[in-house]
């Protein structure tokens, strides 16, 4: 998880246990044995679009049993403030640790058109769990949501199976933009999108983000991932696309997250209070112990190379903006930040994990060597 898990009192605890069929991925967390009631019921995942299905289980503030079919993402959302949530999931009869899901700060911005009430934490990439326990600090919020999720694969996804080495990741010589995965490549449903994208007046940052999956994901999987990741955040937390602009993944490969035209000055929901006057781009893994390999590092200084120099921003250096209301800095306050950041520059957050964000002084030499050669 992204930080040490919080010092756990007394609880009032919602107790999920899912049982269901074994998966295809290996565990992602060191593994206990224990006894596993007797499932009560079974809850069948449905087609949630190509190549995806899922399930919403709400939870009772007492035990509960529920039967289910495979799934590799779990969530958890409800109505109201933070709370601290830890899972963990069963596979081939063992049980995971715990591991604590951090409530998300990404998000649109308040007063913003597609602003929702809807509290969630990090979608978690489990692997092959036939199980999944949820544990909620205090009292049971309203709305106590578990979602499953199970990418079942397209076709299409065969394709993104081979890595591309490291000459094909290479935009042609003298051109800043990167090499970009459409969203039709990875299966974006447009039905899912709620209304027409909105447009920033200028682009003067590139946050950096993870998205808490774990990063033994292989290349055919990441496709599926970002499917996983845009329902959960249109159906479930209620926002118009998927909050982030942009994707990375471990193998360096770049993805357009959100729709309204790569080169334009695209409004994501990516970060609380700062999406007025930036990009984001989320690096899908988990990087608080883990380093980024140098693909990443390679596709984020690219990346953020091309959107900030299209706007005269150097990406070496520093910008004045102004807080549209975060929980660090409050509605109207001017704060002084670098052009690359971390998301917990702007927000209460470990995000994007300490070897990541170690990672962005180098992301930003490398960025502003680029903007200087082209």
């Amino acid at each position: 998880m992204l930080c040490s898990g919080p010092s756990w009192g007394r609880r009032a605890t919602a107790l999920v246990v899912v049982a269901v069929g074994a998966g295809l991925l290996s565990p992602t967390a060191p593994a206990v044995a224990e006894r596993t009631p007797r499932p009560a019921a079974t809850t069948r995942l449905s087609e949630a679009g190509p190549g995806l299905r899922g399930v919403d289980v709400r939870l009772a503030a007492a035990e509960q049993t529920v039967e289910a079919q495979p799934f590799a993402m779990v969530g958890v959302t409800w109505t109201g403030g933070p709370r601290e949530v830890r899972v963990r999931t069963r596979s081939e009869g063992r049980w995971s640790t715990w591991r604590d899901l951090e409530v998300l700060h990404d998000g649109p911005d308040e007063g913003s058109d597609e602003s929702a009430s809807t509290t969630g934490t990090d979608l978690a990439w489990v692997g092959s769990a036939d199980a999944v326990r949820v544990d909620v600090a205090g009292p049971r919020p309203d709305d106590l949501t578990l979602v499953l999720l199970d990418p079942t694969g397209t076709p299409t996804d065969q394709a993104a199976e081979r890595v591309p080495d490291a000459v094909a990741l290479r935009p042609r010589p003298g051109r800043l933009k990167p090499v970009l995965g459409s969203r039709a490549s990875w299966g974006a449903e447009p039905s899912w999108r709620d209304g027409r994208a909105s447009y920033n007046r200028t682009i003067q940052q590139v946050h950096v983000h993870h998205t808490v999956n774990s990063n033994d994901y292989a290349p055919g999987d990441v496709p599926g991932l970002l499917r996983g990741i845009y329902r959960y955040h249109t159906a479930n937390l209620g926002w118009s696309d998927v909050g982030y602009n942009f994707l990375v993944d471990r193998f360096g490969r770049t993805w357009i997250g959100r729709a309204g035209g790569a080169k334009r000055t695209v409004q994501g929901a990516h970060t609380l209070g700062f999406n007025s006057t930036s990009t984001g781009v989320a690096v899908i893994g988990s990087f608080e112990s883990t380093a980024p390999g140098r693909r990443v590092v390679a596709a984020l200084s690219r990346l953020a190379a091309w959107k900030l120099a299209r706007h005269g921003r150097n990406p070496a250096g520093r910008v004045k903006v102004w807080s549209h209301g975060s929980d660090r800095f409050g509605t109207g306050r001017k704060v002084t930040l670098p052009a690359i950041d971390g998301h917990r520059d702007t927000n209460e957050t470990a995000c994007p994990g300490e070897r990541l964000y170690d990672r962005l002084p180098a992301v930003r030499r490398r960025a502003a060597a680029l903007v200087a050669k082209r």
